[in-house]
């Protein structure tokens, strides 16, 4: 289907109600493509073969996928459409848009295919559906589905698949893979020091729309994607983390997408990648925030979590003053935060925020990224010996 958003609103109802949901739906994929002709097949293929953990095939009344190609120049409308009609019985639904200027970015065409698997999922009276999202330039794992259904059924609200990256001669792959080092190392610290029963290790470190699951319900509850031309799937992440929604980093969840420094958006995966290109034509080190940091913060959040769970908390005041001194911010402040929020995600990232504008941002100045991934280390193998 071809929709011309040129003169409208973009009007969500128009792009896929001309063919309903199975009663059987269960988890409603969605694929925002831009001039990805190249790699579309090779997603669609892994979308449509996907398997249970016992190897067979999935039942395909369980799933759909929602494909939206925006703004192409390529063939890629034609390439899904192609797809479409070679596969009938895959649940392969695609329309075409042309968004205005204005418009024409990755947040509003995530937003307008979350939005549209949400009413899809809800028309067929799946309160406890799934929406989950991918990109076209991305391979899922063959369990993928599977394993986001299983996820959350342990009671998760939403799950950050892990994103892996295929391996090639690329000048910026050391940064990259550096990155990636000192991030499991922090999850494997947060794991540790600030445990979360639904989010055990072992996990990993991402929630980025090329793998990204949520349920209806929770999406409404964090008051959907937020509008944001770019970066919508971090917004997103804050807003679950905002209202303590259980967040899963599974890595059974795994997904693998390219690494091409000219994306199809301004901001995102790719510009990080032309960041480390000119950092390395220039020579220059690749910095972190250093493991002592790390670790002071971790440990002062659990604290602040067990506090915030106290029933008698005027007994226990010394405890937070103590938290405010180790987290370099003022204790009248912290309790006034505290006494106003309704989740304790809604406090730290005020906290974190405070934090990171003040004392602390100055007193914990970036080191060499090697560096804190050689400290990290050290500190987890002293401490996670006997724990994980």
């Amino acid at each position: 289907m071809q929709v011309d958003t040129e003169e409208t609103d973009c009007s969500y109802a128009t792009l896929f109600d001309h063919t309903p949901p199975s009663s059987h739906l269960q988890v409603s994929v969605i694929v925002p493509v831009r001039n990805e002709a190249h790699h579309l097949t090779d997603t669609l293929e892994a979308l449509r073969r996907q398997l249970d953990t016992n190897g067979l095939p999935l039942n395909p009344a369980l799933y759909e996928v929602l494909l939206l190609a925006n703004n192409c120049t390529d063939s890629s409308y034609e390439v899904a459409f192609q797809y479409q009609h070679q596969h009938p019985s895959f649940s392969l639904h695609i329309a075409q848009i042309h968004l205005p200027a204005n418009k024409a970015n990755i947040g509003t065409v995530r937003r307008m295919l979350m939005d549209e698997a949400y009413q899809r999922l809800m028309s067929a009276g799946r309160t406890d559906g799934i929406i989950a999202s991918t990109d076209g330039d991305t391979v899922v794992d063959k369990h993928w589905v599977y394993n986001i259904m299983l996820e959350i059924a342990k009671g998760n609200d939403a799950v950050g698949g892990r994103i892996l990256t295929r391996p090639d001669q690329s000048e910026v792959r050391l940064y990259h893979l550096r990155d990636v080092m000192y991030r499991t190392l922090v999850a494997k610290a947060e794991a540790l020091l600030d445990p979360c029963s639904h989010d055990p290790w072992p996990r990993h470190f991402q929630h980025f729309g090329a793998s990204l699951a949520v349920t209806c319900q929770t999406y409404d509850r964090v008051g959907r994607l937020p509008k944001t031309p770019y970066l919508e799937d971090e917004a997103f992440y804050q807003a679950l983390l905002r209202m303590d929604a259980k967040v899963r980093k599974s890595p059974h969840v795994k997904v693998f997408t390219s690494s091409r420094i000219q994306g199809r958006v301004d901001v995102g995966f790719s510009e990080q990648l032309r960041y480390w290109s000119a950092m390395n034509q220039s020579n220059q080190c690749q910095l972190a925030m250093p493991a002592e940091a790390v670790i002071i913060r971790l440990q002062n959040r659990y604290l602040l979590r067990n506090y915030w769970q106290l029933l008698d908390r005027s007994s226990h005041i010394d405890t937070l003053q103590r938290i405010a001194k180790e987290l370099l911010i003022d204790s009248n402040w912290l309790i006034n935060e505290l006494e106003q929020s309704r989740f304790f995600g809604e406090l730290w990232e005020k906290v974190d925020k405070k934090m990171t504008t003040g004392t602390w941002g100055t007193h914990w100045q970036p080191v060499p990224i090697t560096s804190a991934i050689r400290a990290m280390r050290n500190y987890l193998a002293d401490k996670s010996a006997t724990f994980f």
